[in-house]
């Protein structure tokens, strides 16, 4: 029997979940959300300065040397990913917010001053590595911090807002690539840099995210989660919200100190075998679907459709649209209409659209306008997808591997079906063939249908549910 001091009793987590929308959960959204607009505004900078990088005098990239790059900042984010989230479940998520925020800082910057394909490739490895050790500490942070009802919601939002980075990074690139303003080899290179400076905003917002109550809890942090949840209370109830009462929930928690890898594995392959089936299926289809089409769409435009590298940025602002307004308008469905059933449609929708899409593509049916609609209204559903497959993650599994798990998962589907795609596509293009580039639509498509036929059968109905319910915490006795 354990020792009774050993083991203090917490309703940490009830208390969270009945605490009514406040400013408090405005401002993780705002200072946590932002690391997907960082993304949005990395990848999108990579793919608009795809011309410019091959007009460059000094690098003279060719398509496959920008796919390769593309490819190193993604393998950087699967290797980030999993060091990173080994660190967010012993270090907590809060120390781990200034460490990868650090290191893309330093990295995005240090693109800006590369010099060929080596020093370049390096710089996008490092950049990647600090976003990807992002996704672990924040998407753990955001599934810990806000109320069951809301979190389906607010995560596809969250996650969705990779595409405001992009829709930033499409309109910058339209003055930063004018040769008209900047020279062929400037350009690009404050546009990396831009990267760096509003990242160091982030850093001054984050001061003001609390640790997670319930990571501190389970580390025999009691007394600090309790003070946490204690100020977030006080902060609603000065913002003008009563309190309601607080649900019957509460166990006794065995603290821990760090959780051995064996448990994670164990959690992943014996206890939650089919749900660690399930996110993988999720997390490589949407991987390849986004890095391939996204990655390569700057070229897509140049090669088969003769728009200058410098109005790229005009044909990705509705792209991006379609992206943001996915999760923004399908996301309450989620908490509403269910988990499964949204998956299996946005899935199935993304890989039908796509499909339709490079038929009307090789058929020579598109130009370049039509084939960006095509692909806004394809993305709007593959948007909701592809955040649906973070947040399937991120609640799935116990709070001590919550954080790993999503790193795993991560580097798992960015790896398999993510850093291969950009290279791939690229050598697609450069082949000039619209057959060729059609069987890559038709990859991408048969993978986001499979993931949503294995969603159909083994899907999680977790909307609105205590993450404590969805799956138990492993020091819960």
């Amino acid at each position: 029997m354990a020792d009774p001091a050993a083991s203090p009793q917490s309703n940490l987590p009830a208390r969270l979940d009945r605490l009514p929308w406040s400013r408090f959960h405005w401002l993780v959204v705002g200072a946590l959300g932002i690391t997907w607009i960082l993304d949005g505004l990395e990848v999108t900078v990579a793919g608009s300065v795809a011309g410019a990088l091959r007009d460059s005098p000094v690098l003279a990239f060719s398509a496959a040397d920008v796919g390769f790059a593309n490819s190193m900042y993604l393998a950087g984010a699967v290797l980030g990913a999993l060091f990173f989230g080994w660190l967010t479940d012993r270090w907590g998520r809060k120390r781990l917010f200034s460490i990868t925020l650090g290191l893309y800082l330093l990295a995005t910057a240090g693109t800006a001053f590369t010099w060929d394909l080596p020093s370049f490739a390096l710089m996008r490895f490092l950049t990647g590595a600090g976003i990807g050790g992002e996704y672990s500490a924040i998407n753990s942070a955001i599934q810990e911090l806000i109320p069951a009802r809301r979190r389906g919601w607010t995560d596809l939002v969250i996650n969705g807002s990779f595409w405001v980075g992009a829709a930033m990074a499409s309109g910058v690139s339209i003055l930063l690539l004018d040769p008209n303003l900047f020279a062929p080899d400037h350009g690009w290179r404050l546009a990396f840099f831009g990267g760096a400076i509003i990242g160091a905003v982030i850093l001054f917002l984050r001061r003001f995210i609390p640790e997670s109550p319930r990571w501190l809890a389970i580390h025999g942090r009691q007394e600090e989660a309790e003070a946490v949840v204690d100020e977030i209370e006080a902060r609603v109830v000065a913002a003008g919200h009563d309190l309601p009462p607080v649900p019957p929930m509460e166990a006794r928690v065995q603290p821990r100190r760090a959780t051995p890898l064996g448990e994670v594995f164990t959690a992943l392959l014996r206890t939650y075998p089919k749900r660690t089936v399930y996110g993988l299926s999720l997390m490589i289809a949407q991987a390849f679907f986004y890095n391939a089409i996204f990655f390569t769409y700057a070229m897509m435009l140049t090669d088969f459709y003769g728009v200058p590298t410098a109005d790229v940025g005009w044909y990705i602002l509705p792209f991006a649209a379609g992206n943001v307004l996915g999760p923004l308008l399908l996301g309450r469905q989620f908490d509403t209409i269910g988990r499964r059933q949204m998956i299996v449609f946005t899935y199935g929708a993304s890989a039908v659209l796509l499909t339709l899409t490079g038929l009307a593509f090789r058929a020579e049916m598109l130009d370049a306008t039509t084939q960006t609609i095509c692909w806004s209204v394809t993305f709007f559903f593959a948007s909701a997808a592809a955040s649906a497959a973070y947040l399937t993650v991120a609640e799935s599994f116990p709070l001590e591997v919550r954080a790993l798990a999503i790193a795993i998962f991560y580097a798992a589907g960015t790896g398999l079906g993510g850093v291969a795609a950009p290279w791939l596509f690229g050598i697609l293009i450069e082949s000039g063939s619209r057959d060729q580039v059609l069987l890559g639509y038709l990859l991408g498509a048969g993978l986001m249908a499979a993931a949503a036929l294995l969603a159909a059968f083994i899907g999680l109905s977790s909307e609105r549910k205590p993450l404590e319910e969805v799956a138990k915490p492993l020091s819960w006795e």
